[in-house]
């Protein structure tokens, strides 16, 4: 009688101790989506540049380009439309920063001069658009009404940036070298007519956001374990652009004195103007 109470108080306890044992390698248990935890070994930080000095230029040219995320090698920008994880498309990763308060917008267009800070507040009010509509109901009795369209910011309608960058030959090193000054996200607005114009939005001063676009991935097409970040793909200069302005006397943009063909024509010979200015530099 004694063995069988024996085994019913074991029987007993296994079962009050069996489910909370199982609850607790449930609660232990952990996952990853993928073989590790990305950035594990550490945050990125920007590399550091080289250090500048105004005696040692002795040639310096500003030009201003844009970048086409409808490009096949500029697709990195513009993708992923959705946000997921830690992996964010250009400008997600931009607004999200200015939003956190890490970078700074500036309101200078289109030079850049990076004279007249914007807070997010201002720049996503700009971007909100409010319309007044007039509609004719499709049943009797056919009466119209009045109503207010409200579209919010679209990530995916920003499909360019234009970035700001001076190419100078720096006699200490005996190299002709390009430094990005600043940067700015371009959104199409599409008309009435089908036609779509590009409204840019703000300037940021690379320098001071080289941390943020540090931090954030991109993705590269070769190889998913060496991912890279924005900021190597500046400087590494793994992006395709077009040149659409250079400083000049008249300040004027290249589509205000050539277009279609002989505005790309003009484009090149920008391009190819620095590329010989080196090249001249070592005839002999």
């Amino acid at each position: 009688m004694k063995k069988l109470f024996a085994i019913i108080g074991l029987f007993g306890m296994s079962l009050f101790f069996a489910p909370k044992a199982s609850a607790q390698y449930f609660v232990d248990q952990t996952h990853t989506d993928g073989l590790y935890i990305e950035n594990a070994t550490g945050t990125k930080t920007p590399m550091p540049l080289p250090s500048v000095r105004e005696a040692d230029v002795m040639w310096k040219k500003t030009v201003w380009r844009e970048i086409d995320f409808r490009q096949k090698m500029n697709q990195g920008f513009y993708y992923p439309t959705v946000a997921h994880q830690n992996w964010k498309n250009f400008i997600t990763v931009i607004t999200d920063a200015m939003k956190e308060g890490r970078i700074t917008a500036y309101n200078d267009e289109p030079t850049g001069e990076l004279l007249n800070p914007v807070s997010y507040s201002q720049i996503m009010s700009k971007q909100t658009d409010t319309l007044y509509r007039t509609f004719r109901r499709p049943y009797p009795p056919y009466e119209e009404y009045d109503t207010v369209i409200i579209s919010q910011f679209d990530p995916s309608q920003v499909k360019r940036c234009r970035i700001k960058e001076e190419w100078y030959f720096d006699k200490q090193r005996s190299q002709l070298m390009v430094k990005i000054i600043a940067f700015c996200p371009v959104k199409m607005i599409d008309l009435e007519d089908g036609q779509s114009v590009p409204q840019p939005m703000f300037w940021i001063n690379y320098d001071s956001a080289r941390e943020v676009l540090a931090q954030a991935p991109y993705y590269n097409r070769s190889n998913s374990a060496a991912r890279l970040s924005y900021d190597e793909v500046f400087l590494k200069r793994m992006f395709d652009s077009y040149i659409y302005k250079e400083d000049n006397m008249f300040d004027r943009n290249i589509r205000e004195y050539a277009q279609g063909v002989d505005a790309l024509l003009e484009s090149e010979r920008i391009k190819q103007s620095i590329i010989d200015f080196e090249q001249n530099l070592w005839e002999y």
